[in-house]
């Protein structure tokens, strides 16, 4: 596998299907960086069903495509369920968490201003 010189931890020029690079593991939250620069991070994360991450916000809006399975997105005091091929952008300087309704995969990016 050769893997490009920005983005890491994935292979280039092959079709791929993010899911495989991310294990659900029991009650856990996991995560593999693949970019993380001053103004811009990419993560692949997953969280068993019943797991969470806490309320939080970001100096940069933060993009989440849900691969598999289900999440509650909390954005301010605003709920939303997010399933499998679906996204959401949650704005920069809001506070926000997320519930796996069901356990769930996704890519997270967030950009942030340049400094």
């Amino acid at each position: 596998m050769t893997q490009g010189d920005f983005i890491k931890k994935l292979p280039v020029s092959e079709v791929m299907d993010l899911k495989q690079f991310i294990s659900i593991d029991p009650q856990q939250v996991s995560s593999l960086t693949l970019v993380q620069r001053p103004n811009l991070a990419m993560t692949l994360l997953s969280l068993d069903k019943g797991s969470s991450i806490g309320g939080h916000s970001s100096p940069g809006d933060a993009m989440v495509n849900v691969l598999s399975g289900q999440t509650e997105v909390t954005i301010g005091s605003d709920k939303y369920t997010v399933s499998a091929g679906e996204t959401i952008i949650m704005p920069a300087n809001v506070p926000h968490a997320l519930y796996a309704v069901e356990a769930f995969q996704m890519l997270l990016v967030v950009v942030k201003p340049n400094e």
